[in-house]
Protein backbone atom coordinates (compact mmCIF):
# COMPACT_ATOMS: atom_id res chain seq x y z
CA UNK A 1 0.00 0.00 0.00
CA UNK A 2 3.17 2.31 0.77
CA UNK A 3 5.03 1.42 -2.12
CA UNK A 4 3.80 4.24 -4.44
CA UNK A 5 5.34 7.04 -1.77
CA UNK A 6 8.70 5.66 -1.18
CA UNK A 7 10.21 8.57 -2.66
CA UNK A 8 8.70 10.88 -0.29
CA UNK A 9 9.52 8.87 2.92
CA UNK A 10 13.08 8.78 0.97
CA UNK A 11 12.50 12.71 1.57
CA UNK A 12 11.24 12.35 4.45
CA UNK A 13 14.74 10.45 5.25
CA UNK A 14 16.84 13.15 3.85
CA UNK A 15 15.04 15.85 6.33
CA UNK A 16 15.09 13.96 9.33
CA UNK A 17 18.86 13.31 8.68
CA UNK A 18 19.24 17.25 8.53
CA UNK A 19 17.49 17.56 11.33
CA UNK A 20 19.03 15.59 13.83
CA UNK A 21 22.70 16.98 12.88
CA UNK A 22 21.10 20.34 13.53
CA UNK A 23 20.29 19.01 16.94
CA UNK A 24 23.70 19.18 18.12
CA UNK A 25 23.35 22.74 17.53
CA UNK A 26 22.20 23.24 21.58
CA UNK A 27 24.81 20.95 23.00
CA UNK A 28 27.53 22.52 20.84
CA UNK A 29 26.34 26.20 21.70
CA UNK A 30 26.28 25.50 25.59
CA UNK A 31 29.53 23.56 25.10
CA UNK A 32 31.13 27.32 23.27
CA UNK A 33 29.61 29.21 26.06
CA UNK A 34 30.74 27.43 28.96
CA UNK A 35 34.38 26.34 28.08
CA UNK A 36 35.29 29.35 25.80
CA UNK A 37 33.58 32.33 26.30
CA UNK A 38 33.04 32.39 30.25
CA UNK A 39 36.79 31.21 29.90
CA UNK A 40 37.86 34.07 27.52
CA UNK A 41 35.26 36.67 28.66
CA UNK A 42 35.30 37.53 25.35
CA UNK A 43 32.14 39.26 23.79
CA UNK A 44 32.87 39.25 19.86
CA UNK A 45 33.67 35.35 20.66
CA UNK A 46 30.10 35.45 22.27
CA UNK A 47 27.96 37.13 19.35
CA UNK A 48 29.83 35.10 16.28
CA UNK A 49 28.82 31.82 18.43
CA UNK A 50 24.83 32.83 18.53
CA UNK A 51 24.99 34.45 15.16
CA UNK A 52 25.98 30.62 14.32
CA UNK A 53 23.19 29.27 16.86
CA UNK A 54 20.73 31.71 15.32
CA UNK A 55 21.48 30.66 11.55
CA UNK A 56 21.73 27.10 12.71
CA UNK A 57 18.25 26.93 14.49
CA UNK A 58 16.53 28.85 11.45
CA UNK A 59 17.74 26.01 9.30
CA UNK A 60 16.21 23.65 12.11
CA UNK A 61 13.20 25.23 11.78
CA UNK A 62 12.70 25.66 8.05
CA UNK A 63 13.67 21.88 8.33
CA UNK A 64 11.65 20.39 10.76
CA UNK A 65 8.46 22.12 9.20
CA UNK A 66 9.45 20.92 5.81
CA UNK A 67 8.89 17.69 7.02
CA UNK A 68 5.74 17.94 8.73
CA UNK A 69 4.49 19.28 5.40
CA UNK A 70 6.03 16.32 3.53
CA UNK A 71 4.22 14.14 6.22
CA UNK A 72 0.96 15.66 5.11
CA UNK A 73 1.97 15.60 1.93
CA UNK A 74 1.52 12.02 1.78
CA UNK A 75 -0.71 11.17 4.18
CA UNK A 76 -3.11 13.69 1.32
CA UNK A 77 -1.60 11.54 -1.50
CA UNK A 78 -2.52 8.35 -0.08
CA UNK A 79 -6.05 9.68 0.49
CA UNK A 80 -6.29 10.65 -2.88
CA UNK A 81 -4.91 7.20 -4.10
CA UNK A 82 -7.25 4.95 -2.52
CA UNK A 83 -10.28 6.82 -0.69
CA UNK A 84 -12.03 5.93 -4.21
CA UNK A 85 -11.35 2.14 -3.53
CA UNK A 86 -12.18 2.67 0.03
CA UNK A 87 -15.70 3.82 -0.96
CA UNK A 88 -16.26 1.71 -3.28
CA UNK A 89 -15.24 -0.75 -0.84
CA UNK A 90 -17.33 0.52 1.09
CA UNK A 91 -20.37 -0.07 -1.06
CA UNK A 92 -19.88 -3.51 -1.82
CA UNK A 93 -18.77 -5.06 1.21
CA UNK A 94 -21.96 -6.15 2.36
CA UNK A 95 -22.43 -8.27 -1.39
CA UNK A 96 -19.00 -9.61 -0.77
CA UNK A 97 -19.46 -10.39 2.99
CA UNK A 98 -23.07 -10.21 3.86
CA UNK A 99 -23.55 -9.44 7.14
CA UNK A 100 -19.62 -9.90 8.29
CA UNK A 101 -19.00 -6.83 6.59
CA UNK A 102 -21.04 -4.22 8.39
CA UNK A 103 -18.04 -3.89 10.68
CA UNK A 104 -15.48 -3.03 8.57
CA UNK A 105 -15.17 0.60 7.91
CA UNK A 106 -12.86 0.94 4.82
CA UNK A 107 -13.39 5.08 4.64
CA UNK A 108 -12.80 5.24 8.14
CA UNK A 109 -9.78 3.14 8.15
CA UNK A 110 -7.65 5.32 5.21
CA UNK A 111 -9.03 8.45 7.41
CA UNK A 112 -7.15 6.52 10.79
CA UNK A 113 -4.11 5.88 8.99
CA UNK A 114 -4.04 9.37 7.34
CA UNK A 115 -4.36 11.27 10.06
CA UNK A 116 -1.75 9.19 11.95
CA UNK A 117 1.20 9.59 8.80
CA UNK A 118 0.00 13.68 9.20
CA UNK A 119 0.53 13.50 12.68
CA UNK A 120 4.10 13.63 14.32
CA UNK A 121 4.04 10.52 15.27
CA UNK A 122 5.76 8.93 12.29
CA UNK A 123 8.89 11.52 12.88
CA UNK A 124 10.03 8.85 15.83
CA UNK A 125 10.63 6.19 13.07
CA UNK A 126 13.17 8.60 11.91
CA UNK A 127 14.75 9.61 14.70
CA UNK A 128 15.16 6.55 16.99
CA UNK A 129 18.14 5.14 14.69
CA UNK A 130 19.74 8.58 15.91
CA UNK A 131 19.99 7.19 19.57
CA UNK A 132 23.20 5.03 19.04
CA UNK A 133 24.77 7.81 17.95
CA UNK A 134 23.77 10.88 20.34
CA UNK A 135 24.65 8.30 23.21
CA UNK A 136 27.93 7.96 21.31
CA UNK A 137 28.70 11.32 21.67
CA UNK A 138 28.26 11.30 25.55
CA UNK A 139 30.47 8.07 25.78
CA UNK A 140 33.02 9.97 23.66
CA UNK A 141 32.55 12.70 26.39
CA UNK A 142 33.01 10.27 29.35
CA UNK A 143 32.64 7.02 29.56
CA UNK A 144 30.55 7.13 32.60
CA UNK A 145 28.17 9.91 31.55
CA UNK A 146 27.80 7.45 28.39
CA UNK A 147 26.38 4.29 30.66
CA UNK A 148 24.53 5.93 32.23
CA UNK A 149 22.87 7.37 29.00
CA UNK A 150 22.78 3.90 27.66
CA UNK A 151 21.34 2.05 31.46
CA UNK A 152 18.70 5.16 30.95
CA UNK A 153 17.62 4.10 27.28
CA UNK A 154 17.39 0.47 27.83
CA UNK A 155 15.11 0.64 30.15
CA UNK A 156 12.96 3.55 28.38
CA UNK A 157 13.30 0.93 25.59
CA UNK A 158 11.85 -1.70 28.00
CA UNK A 159 8.92 0.41 28.81
CA UNK A 160 8.07 0.88 25.32
CA UNK A 161 8.09 -3.20 24.45
CA UNK A 162 6.26 -3.68 27.82
CA UNK A 163 3.77 -0.58 27.04
CA UNK A 164 2.99 -3.04 23.16
CA UNK A 165 2.68 -6.22 24.75
CA UNK A 166 0.33 -4.66 27.59
CA UNK A 167 -2.07 -2.08 25.18
CA UNK A 168 -2.14 -4.16 22.19
CA UNK A 169 -5.20 -6.56 22.85
CA UNK A 170 -6.81 -3.42 24.54
CA UNK A 171 -6.92 -1.51 22.01
CA UNK A 172 -7.82 -3.86 19.21
CA UNK A 173 -10.88 -5.10 21.74
CA UNK A 174 -11.59 -0.86 22.36
CA UNK A 175 -11.36 -0.39 18.34
CA UNK A 176 -13.62 -3.71 17.65
CA UNK A 177 -16.23 -2.34 20.58
CA UNK A 178 -16.28 0.94 18.80
CA UNK A 179 -17.08 -0.26 15.14
CA UNK A 180 -19.81 -1.74 16.80
CA UNK A 181 -21.14 0.75 18.20
CA UNK A 182 -21.13 2.72 15.35
CA UNK A 183 -22.76 0.44 13.55
CA UNK A 184 -25.51 0.38 16.04
CA UNK A 185 -25.85 4.39 15.66
CA UNK A 186 -25.89 3.81 12.22
CA UNK A 187 -29.12 1.21 12.02
CA UNK A 188 -30.44 3.85 14.49
CA UNK A 189 -30.44 6.61 11.95
CA UNK A 190 -30.97 4.93 8.85
CA UNK A 191 -34.23 3.19 10.37
CA UNK A 192 -35.30 6.03 12.38
CA UNK A 193 -38.59 6.02 11.11
CA UNK A 194 -39.68 2.15 12.42
CA UNK A 195 -38.12 2.67 15.78
CA UNK A 196 -40.02 6.10 16.54
CA UNK A 197 -43.34 4.82 14.90
CA UNK A 198 -43.26 1.57 17.23
CA UNK A 199 -41.82 2.72 20.32
CA UNK A 200 -38.44 1.08 20.02
CA UNK A 201 -36.76 4.04 21.26
CA UNK A 202 -36.18 2.50 24.98
CA UNK A 203 -35.41 -0.81 23.91
CA UNK A 204 -32.29 0.29 21.35
CA UNK A 205 -31.41 3.16 24.38
CA UNK A 206 -30.73 -0.23 26.46
CA UNK A 207 -28.95 -2.34 23.79
CA UNK A 208 -26.81 1.27 23.43
CA UNK A 209 -25.88 1.37 26.85
CA UNK A 210 -25.12 -2.35 27.26
CA UNK A 211 -23.06 -2.11 24.10
CA UNK A 212 -21.45 1.17 26.60
CA UNK A 213 -21.15 -1.00 29.46
CA UNK A 214 -18.56 -3.22 26.97
CA UNK A 215 -16.78 -0.08 25.19
CA UNK A 216 -16.08 1.90 28.33
CA UNK A 217 -14.42 -0.43 30.19
CA UNK A 218 -11.82 -1.13 27.26
CA UNK A 219 -11.48 2.18 26.40
CA UNK A 220 -10.49 2.88 30.11
CA UNK A 221 -8.10 -0.19 30.01
CA UNK A 222 -6.70 1.27 26.28
CA UNK A 223 -6.11 4.44 27.98
CA UNK A 224 -5.19 3.29 31.10
CA UNK A 225 -2.46 1.69 29.81
CA UNK A 226 -1.06 4.34 27.56
CA UNK A 227 -1.43 7.13 30.21
CA UNK A 228 0.63 4.99 32.92
CA UNK A 229 3.01 4.06 30.48
CA UNK A 230 3.41 7.86 28.85
CA UNK A 231 3.81 9.47 32.96
CA UNK A 232 6.65 6.60 33.25
CA UNK A 233 8.44 7.52 30.70
CA UNK A 234 8.52 11.02 30.77
CA UNK A 235 9.60 10.46 34.61
CA UNK A 236 12.18 8.34 33.63
CA UNK A 237 13.84 10.57 30.87
CA UNK A 238 13.77 13.73 33.80
CA UNK A 239 15.60 11.69 36.65
CA UNK A 240 17.85 10.11 33.70
CA UNK A 241 18.94 14.18 32.65
CA UNK A 242 19.09 15.19 36.38
CA UNK A 243 20.92 11.84 36.84
CA UNK A 244 23.87 12.80 33.70
CA UNK A 245 23.60 16.59 35.30
CA UNK A 246 24.70 14.84 38.73
CA UNK A 247 27.35 12.42 37.51
CA UNK A 248 28.57 15.56 35.18
CA UNK A 249 29.04 17.59 38.45
CA UNK A 250 30.60 14.88 39.90
CA UNK A 251 33.30 14.15 37.29
CA UNK A 252 33.50 17.98 36.56
CA UNK A 253 34.27 18.62 40.85
CA UNK A 254 37.51 15.72 39.98
CA UNK A 255 38.43 18.17 36.86
CA UNK A 256 37.71 15.01 34.61
CA UNK A 257 35.68 16.86 32.25
CA UNK A 258 34.65 20.57 31.84
CA UNK A 259 31.25 22.59 32.72
CA UNK A 260 30.63 22.81 29.46
CA UNK A 261 30.50 19.02 28.53
CA UNK A 262 28.89 18.55 31.85
CA UNK A 263 26.06 20.75 30.33
CA UNK A 264 26.13 19.41 26.53
CA UNK A 265 26.12 15.73 27.67
CA UNK A 266 22.52 16.36 29.52
CA UNK A 267 21.51 17.75 26.42
CA UNK A 268 22.33 15.21 24.20
CA UNK A 269 20.58 12.32 26.20
CA UNK A 270 17.56 14.35 26.31
CA UNK A 271 17.66 14.45 23.22
CA UNK A 272 18.69 10.70 22.39
CA UNK A 273 15.86 9.58 24.78
CA UNK A 274 13.22 12.25 23.42
CA UNK A 275 12.11 9.87 20.44
CA UNK A 276 11.52 6.68 22.90
CA UNK A 277 8.88 9.27 24.57
CA UNK A 278 7.48 10.66 21.46
CA UNK A 279 7.00 6.88 20.71
CA UNK A 280 5.27 5.80 24.07
CA UNK A 281 2.78 8.77 23.73
CA UNK A 282 1.81 8.42 20.23
CA UNK A 283 1.95 4.32 20.97
CA UNK A 284 -2.07 4.52 20.57
CA UNK A 285 -2.12 6.41 17.26
CA UNK A 286 0.65 4.02 16.25
CA UNK A 287 -2.11 1.10 16.63
CA UNK A 288 -4.37 2.43 15.70
CA UNK A 289 -3.16 3.27 12.44
CA UNK A 290 -1.44 -0.18 12.04
CA UNK A 291 -4.53 -2.20 12.80
CA UNK A 292 -6.57 -0.23 10.08
CA UNK A 293 -3.46 -1.07 7.82
CA UNK A 294 -3.52 -4.73 8.24
CA UNK A 295 -7.84 -4.79 8.30
CA UNK A 296 -7.26 -2.38 4.76
CA UNK A 297 -4.77 -4.34 2.91
CA UNK A 298 -6.79 -7.83 3.65
CA UNK A 299 -9.95 -6.03 1.98
CA UNK A 300 -7.70 -4.24 -0.59
CA UNK A 301 -6.32 -8.29 -1.40
CA UNK A 302 -9.77 -9.74 -0.77
CA UNK A 303 -11.36 -6.88 -3.49
CA UNK A 304 -8.85 -7.14 -6.68
CA UNK A 305 -10.14 -5.85 -9.11
CA UNK A 306 -11.14 -8.00 -12.16
CA UNK A 307 -8.49 -8.80 -14.72
CA UNK A 308 -8.68 -6.95 -17.60
CA UNK A 309 -10.49 -8.72 -20.42
CA UNK A 310 -11.05 -8.95 -24.43
CA UNK A 311 -14.41 -6.39 -24.85
CA UNK A 312 -16.92 -8.84 -26.16
CA UNK A 313 -20.10 -7.56 -27.85
CA UNK A 314 -23.53 -7.19 -25.47
CA UNK A 315 -25.46 -9.80 -25.22
CA UNK A 316 -28.57 -9.40 -26.89
CA UNK A 317 -29.78 -13.34 -27.45
CA UNK A 318 -30.34 -15.32 -24.23
CA UNK A 319 -29.75 -15.93 -20.50
CA UNK A 320 -29.25 -19.11 -19.60
CA UNK A 321 -28.56 -20.65 -15.96
CA UNK A 322 -26.51 -24.00 -15.40
CA UNK A 323 -27.44 -26.17 -12.45
CA UNK A 324 -26.49 -22.99 -10.31
CA UNK A 325 -26.17 -23.44 -6.35
CA UNK A 326 -26.46 -20.39 -4.42
CA UNK A 327 -26.39 -18.10 -1.10
CA UNK A 328 -26.18 -15.00 0.40
CA UNK A 329 -22.79 -13.44 0.35
CA UNK A 330 -20.57 -14.05 2.68
CA UNK A 331 -22.29 -17.42 3.21
CA UNK A 332 -20.50 -21.03 1.80
CA UNK A 333 -23.17 -23.31 2.53
CA UNK A 334 -26.06 -23.03 -0.40
CA UNK A 335 -30.16 -22.52 0.28
CA UNK A 336 -30.55 -23.04 -3.28
CA UNK A 337 -29.39 -25.53 -5.85
CA UNK A 338 -30.52 -27.76 -8.70
CA UNK A 339 -31.66 -24.13 -10.88
CA UNK A 340 -31.43 -24.56 -14.73
CA UNK A 341 -33.07 -22.15 -17.04
CA UNK A 342 -33.36 -20.30 -20.57
CA UNK A 343 -34.46 -17.61 -21.16
CA UNK A 344 -34.39 -15.75 -24.50
CA UNK A 345 -34.55 -11.71 -25.61
CA UNK A 346 -37.92 -10.98 -24.90
CA UNK A 347 -38.90 -13.60 -22.57
CA UNK A 348 -40.48 -12.22 -19.04
CA UNK A 349 -40.40 -14.96 -16.35
CA UNK A 350 -41.46 -14.83 -12.82
CA UNK A 351 -39.94 -16.66 -9.58
CA UNK A 352 -42.54 -17.75 -7.39
CA UNK A 353 -42.49 -19.92 -4.23
CA UNK A 354 -42.80 -19.88 -0.01
CA UNK A 355 -41.06 -17.36 1.81
CA UNK A 356 -37.55 -18.01 3.00
CA UNK A 357 -37.04 -20.43 -0.03
CA UNK A 358 -34.43 -18.21 -1.63
CA UNK A 359 -36.30 -16.51 -4.51
CA UNK A 360 -33.84 -13.00 -3.36
CA UNK A 361 -30.94 -14.72 -3.28
CA UNK A 362 -31.75 -16.45 -6.94
CA UNK A 363 -32.07 -12.56 -8.27
CA UNK A 364 -28.96 -11.17 -6.52
CA UNK A 365 -27.03 -14.55 -7.87
CA UNK A 366 -28.30 -13.79 -11.49
CA UNK A 367 -27.55 -10.26 -11.19
CA UNK A 368 -24.27 -10.67 -9.88
CA UNK A 369 -24.16 -9.42 -6.67
CA UNK A 370 -23.26 -12.51 -5.54
CA UNK A 371 -20.92 -15.41 -6.45
CA UNK A 372 -22.34 -18.66 -7.32
CA UNK A 373 -21.82 -21.49 -5.62
CA UNK A 374 -21.85 -24.29 -8.31
CA UNK A 375 -23.07 -23.59 -11.55
CA UNK A 376 -22.46 -20.39 -13.86
CA UNK A 377 -24.94 -17.80 -14.91
CA UNK A 378 -24.35 -17.29 -19.13
CA UNK A 379 -25.49 -14.10 -21.22
CA UNK A 380 -25.19 -15.55 -24.83
CA UNK A 381 -22.84 -18.48 -23.80
CA UNK A 382 -20.53 -15.87 -22.03
CA UNK A 383 -19.83 -16.39 -18.12
CA UNK A 384 -20.87 -13.31 -16.22
CA UNK A 385 -17.49 -12.97 -15.22
CA UNK A 386 -16.44 -12.07 -18.52
CA UNK A 387 -17.90 -8.37 -19.08
CA UNK A 388 -16.36 -5.67 -17.06
CA UNK A 389 -18.12 -3.96 -14.04
CA UNK A 390 -19.20 -0.80 -16.71
CA UNK A 391 -20.22 -3.25 -19.37
CA UNK A 392 -22.57 -5.36 -16.49
CA UNK A 393 -24.11 -1.52 -15.50
CA UNK A 394 -25.21 -1.53 -19.11
CA UNK A 395 -26.20 -5.32 -19.45
CA UNK A 396 -28.17 -5.11 -16.50
CA UNK A 397 -31.09 -2.96 -14.34
CA UNK A 398 -31.81 -4.43 -11.05
CA UNK A 399 -34.47 -3.47 -8.55
CA UNK A 400 -33.72 -4.15 -4.89
CA UNK A 401 -36.68 -5.50 -2.05
CA UNK A 402 -35.79 -2.62 -0.12
CA UNK A 403 -35.68 0.37 -2.76
CA UNK A 404 -32.99 2.87 -1.75
CA UNK A 405 -32.76 6.64 -3.43
CA UNK A 406 -29.81 8.74 -2.90
CA UNK A 407 -28.68 12.02 -2.18
CA UNK A 408 -29.24 14.01 -5.76
CA UNK A 409 -31.92 14.72 -8.15
CA UNK A 410 -34.22 12.51 -9.42
CA UNK A 411 -32.39 12.65 -12.68
CA UNK A 412 -29.45 11.93 -11.67
CA UNK A 413 -30.99 8.96 -9.08
CA UNK A 414 -32.63 7.46 -12.63
CA UNK A 415 -29.64 8.08 -14.58
CA UNK A 416 -27.43 5.87 -11.96
CA UNK A 417 -25.18 9.18 -11.46
CA UNK A 418 -23.28 8.58 -14.70
CA UNK A 419 -20.80 11.36 -15.54
CA UNK A 420 -22.98 12.51 -18.29
CA UNK A 421 -26.59 12.33 -17.56
CA UNK A 422 -28.59 11.38 -20.92
CA UNK A 423 -31.85 13.73 -21.01
CA UNK A 424 -33.67 11.46 -23.28
CA UNK A 425 -32.49 7.97 -21.71
CA UNK A 426 -33.64 9.42 -18.24
CA UNK A 427 -37.48 10.85 -19.86
CA UNK A 428 -37.64 7.71 -21.84
CA UNK A 429 -37.11 5.09 -18.55
CA UNK A 430 -39.38 8.00 -16.63
CA UNK A 431 -42.27 6.88 -18.89
CA UNK A 432 -41.81 3.72 -19.19
CA UNK A 433 -42.34 3.56 -15.58
CA UNK A 434 -45.33 6.32 -15.61
CA UNK A 435 -44.16 8.53 -13.67
CA UNK A 436 -43.04 11.50 -16.02
CA UNK A 437 -46.14 13.10 -15.25
CA UNK A 438 -45.46 12.94 -11.72
CA UNK A 439 -42.23 13.99 -12.20
CA UNK A 440 -43.03 16.89 -13.98
CA UNK A 441 -45.69 18.00 -10.79
CA UNK A 442 -42.80 19.00 -8.91
CA UNK A 443 -41.76 22.37 -8.60
CA UNK A 444 -38.30 21.49 -10.01
CA UNK A 445 -39.28 18.22 -12.24
CA UNK A 446 -36.32 16.33 -12.66
CA UNK A 447 -33.87 18.95 -11.01
CA UNK A 448 -35.95 18.03 -7.87
CA UNK A 449 -33.13 17.05 -4.88
CA UNK A 450 -34.50 13.96 -3.20
CA UNK A 451 -32.76 11.74 -0.45
CA UNK A 452 -30.69 12.82 2.68
CA UNK A 453 -31.12 17.06 2.14
CA UNK A 454 -33.97 16.62 -0.19
CA UNK A 455 -37.66 15.96 -0.86
CA UNK A 456 -39.29 12.69 0.66
CA UNK A 457 -41.28 10.37 -1.62
CA UNK A 458 -43.73 8.00 -1.00
CA UNK A 459 -43.01 4.61 -0.81
CA UNK A 460 -45.00 4.04 -4.15
CA UNK A 461 -43.19 6.85 -6.01
CA UNK A 462 -39.75 5.27 -4.94
CA UNK A 463 -40.69 2.25 -6.01
CA UNK A 464 -41.71 3.73 -9.34
CA UNK A 465 -38.37 6.42 -9.87
CA UNK A 466 -36.33 2.99 -8.62
CA UNK A 467 -38.08 0.92 -11.62
CA UNK A 468 -37.17 3.78 -14.17
CA UNK A 469 -33.69 3.77 -12.59
CA UNK A 470 -33.43 -0.20 -13.28
CA UNK A 471 -34.53 0.23 -17.19
CA UNK A 472 -32.72 3.35 -18.27
CA UNK A 473 -30.75 2.29 -21.11
CA UNK A 474 -32.79 -0.17 -21.72
CA UNK A 475 -30.92 -3.14 -20.27
CA UNK A 476 -30.53 -7.07 -21.96
CA UNK A 477 -31.73 -7.61 -18.07
CA UNK A 478 -34.03 -6.16 -15.90
CA UNK A 479 -34.75 -8.39 -12.21
CA UNK A 480 -37.48 -6.95 -10.37
CA UNK A 481 -37.06 -8.54 -6.90
CA UNK A 482 -40.89 -7.14 -5.35
CA UNK A 483 -41.67 -4.79 -7.34
CA UNK A 484 -44.88 -4.12 -6.32
CA UNK A 485 -44.99 -3.93 -2.75
CA UNK A 486 -45.44 -0.57 -2.26
CA UNK A 487 -47.71 -0.16 -5.44
CA UNK A 488 -51.61 0.41 -5.67
CA UNK A 489 -53.86 -0.24 -8.59
CA UNK A 490 -52.42 2.11 -11.01
CA UNK A 491 -49.03 1.33 -9.85
CA UNK A 492 -49.38 -2.27 -10.70
CA UNK A 493 -50.88 -1.31 -14.29
CA UNK A 494 -48.06 1.22 -14.58
CA UNK A 495 -45.46 -2.23 -13.94
CA UNK A 496 -47.51 -4.43 -16.41
CA UNK A 497 -47.35 -1.90 -18.97
CA UNK A 498 -43.02 -1.22 -18.51
CA UNK A 499 -42.52 -4.81 -18.31
CA UNK A 500 -44.35 -5.10 -21.98
CA UNK A 501 -42.44 -2.02 -23.08
CA UNK A 502 -38.77 -3.86 -21.84
CA UNK A 503 -39.95 -7.39 -23.67
CA UNK A 504 -40.72 -5.39 -26.84
CA UNK A 505 -37.62 -3.77 -26.97
CA UNK A 506 -36.35 -7.25 -26.65
CA UNK A 507 -35.06 -7.29 -22.53
CA UNK A 508 -35.02 -10.12 -20.41
CA UNK A 509 -37.05 -9.74 -17.48
CA UNK A 510 -37.18 -11.48 -14.21
CA UNK A 511 -39.47 -10.55 -11.17
CA UNK A 512 -39.45 -12.24 -7.89
CA UNK A 513 -43.70 -12.38 -7.44
CA UNK A 514 -45.36 -12.86 -4.15
CA UNK A 515 -48.69 -11.10 -5.67
CA UNK A 516 -50.03 -12.18 -8.58
CA UNK A 517 -50.88 -9.10 -10.43
CA UNK A 518 -46.95 -9.57 -10.91
CA UNK A 519 -47.46 -12.92 -13.06
CA UNK A 520 -49.71 -10.83 -15.84
CA UNK A 521 -46.89 -9.73 -17.89
CA UNK A 522 -45.08 -12.71 -18.21
CA UNK A 523 -44.72 -15.96 -20.00
CA UNK A 524 -42.99 -18.28 -17.99
CA UNK A 525 -42.61 -18.87 -14.19
CA UNK A 526 -39.94 -20.94 -12.08
CA UNK A 527 -40.92 -22.29 -9.03
CA UNK A 528 -39.04 -23.09 -5.95
CA UNK A 529 -39.53 -25.17 -3.08
CA UNK A 530 -37.39 -26.51 -0.46
CA UNK A 531 -34.35 -25.00 -1.47
CA UNK A 532 -34.23 -26.13 -4.85
CA UNK A 533 -35.86 -25.78 -8.22
CA UNK A 534 -39.68 -27.44 -8.25
CA UNK A 535 -40.33 -26.24 -12.33
CA UNK A 536 -39.19 -24.18 -14.97
CA UNK A 537 -42.85 -23.97 -16.85
CA UNK A 538 -45.14 -21.36 -19.67
CA UNK A 539 -47.28 -19.79 -17.41
CA UNK A 540 -50.92 -21.21 -18.73
CA UNK A 541 -49.40 -24.33 -17.31
CA UNK A 542 -47.55 -23.09 -13.92
CA UNK A 543 -51.02 -21.82 -12.79
CA UNK A 544 -52.81 -24.88 -14.22
CA UNK A 545 -50.55 -27.40 -11.28
CA UNK A 546 -50.89 -24.11 -8.86
CA UNK A 547 -55.04 -24.12 -9.56
CA UNK A 548 -54.77 -28.52 -9.41
CA UNK A 549 -52.76 -28.89 -6.39
CA UNK A 550 -55.00 -26.56 -3.87
CA UNK A 551 -57.91 -29.00 -4.02
CA UNK A 552 -55.26 -31.76 -3.62
CA UNK A 553 -54.15 -30.24 -0.06
CA UNK A 554 -57.41 -29.40 0.74
CA UNK A 555 -58.46 -32.84 0.65
CA UNK A 556 -55.00 -34.16 2.32
CA UNK A 557 -56.14 -31.84 5.19
CA UNK A 558 -59.38 -33.48 5.78
CA UNK A 559 -58.00 -36.68 5.74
Amino acid sequence: MFSTIKPAIGSVAVVSFAINLLMLTGPIFMLQIYDRVLASGSIPTLLVICGFAVILYSFFGLFDALRVRILGRIGQKLDIQYSGTCFDLSCRLPTMLGAKGSVFRPVQDLEQIRQFVASPGPAMFFDMPWLPFYLALVYLFHPLLGMVGIVGALVLIAFLALNEWLSKTPSEEASKESSHRQKLAEEGRTHSEAICAMGMQGALVRRWNERNRSFLPRQRHATDVSGVFGSATKTIRFMLQSAVLAMGAWLTIKQEISPGVMIAASILVGRALAPVEQAVSQWRGFQGARSAYNRLTKLLELAKAKPEVMDIPLPKENLCINSLACAPAGVNKPVLHGVSFQLNAGNAMAIIGPSGVGKSTLARTISGLAPPLMGDVRFDWAELERWSDEQLGEIIGYLPQEVQLFDGTIAENIARFSAEVDADSVIDAAKMASIHELILQFPDGYDTVIGAEGMSLSGGMKQRVALARAMYGNPFLVVLDEPNSNLDADGDSALTSAIHSLRERGSIVIIVAHRPSALTAVDYVLTLGERRMKSFLPKDKALGQLVNSVPKQESNRGR
